[in-house]
């Protein structure tokens, strides 16, 4: 009997109690998938917890993928790059914790296998955590140039300076948002920021509908949110005739890897997918 759960603030809007419930179904196992809602001042005590009643694992969340890195005994290679962890392993012998970070794989396999990165440009909106993962994931699949567009330049600074130093193959370029005019030289524009998400600017763009049509025919949308599961800025891109992809699919596939951590099986993504358009 497996006992996982997930830990973030806020946490009534995840979907991921459903999709791992789904996955450990598909591999006969016996478990439960709890929604362990955790506001910052509590994660000392949530830790104590979780060790205390024999949890196989967890997984995390915003605002904690970053401040549970102080309670990690070791890390995969992703998350410590990354500087967080998305997946969490306890030692069934002396409970120790065990980091992972699976948003690298799960924002990988959503890619269509017949696009090909390589020695091509990606343009990322936002710098925030979830661009970490991506810029990892775009970083092995080949890309040349990364163009990220941000808010504040000043508070993207660091960011900028680290993913220079991790990825110095690459040609790395940041820009206010506000001065974006054309992404005619880009192959793949990913959305990491929340705007277009369900009850935060979800009727709005992170850029505006003329910017997208400078983009060449043949290129990609990807935006990492998933609900909902086609945000303004997809339905704009397919009208344009753009290939798009939601952040569903990344979801599955990181919450497909972080079974597979904890259980040693990898469960069927289709099932996990099913579950997941139901609870939508």
């Amino acid at each position: 009997m497996y006992k996982l759960g997930l830990i973030g603030y806020p946490l009534s809007h995840s979907i991921s109690g459903v999709i791992q419930q789904a996955g450990l179904k598909s591999l006969n196992l016996d478990g439960s998938y709890e929604i362990l809602e955790t506001p910052p001042e509590d994660l000392i005590n949530r830790i104590k917890y979780l060790k205390t009643n024999n949890y196989n694992g967890f997984n995390v969340t915003i605002p904690l993928k970053v401040p549970i890195a102080l309670f990690l005994d070791s890390v995969d290679k992703y998350a410590d790059i990354a500087g967080c962890a998305n997946t969490i392993k306890i030692d069934e012998k002396d409970k120790s914790f065990h980091g992972y970070n699976t948003d690298v794989t799960g924002f990988q396999k959503a890619i269509p296998s017949d696009f090909s990165l390589k020695g091509k440009t990606a343009s990322i909106l936002g710098t925030g955590g979830a661009a970490r993962a991506v810029t990892i994931g775009i970083s092995e699949l080949g890309v040349k140039q990364i163009d990220y567009y941000t808010r504040n330049i000043i508070n993207s600074s660091e960011t900028i300076k680290y993913f220079r130093e991790k990825f110095p193959q690459i040609k790395i370029n940041v820009y206010q948002i506000q001065v974006l005019e054309t992404l005619s030289d880009t192959d793949i524009l990913i959305n990491t920021t929340p705007i277009g998400m369900r009850s935060k600017a979800m009727n709005e763009m992170p850029v505006s509908t003329e910017i997208l049509s400078t983009m060449k025919k043949d290129s990609l949308v990807y935006d990492v949110i998933y609900n909902p599961i086609k945000t303004k800025l997809l339905e704009e891109s397919e009208k344009l005739g753009l290939r798009t992809v939601n952040g569903l699919d990344m979801l599955i596939y990181q919450g497909a890897k972080a079974l597979e951590i904890w259980t040693g099986k990898y469960p069927d993504v289709k099932d996990m997918k099913i579950a997941a358009l139901q609870a939508l």
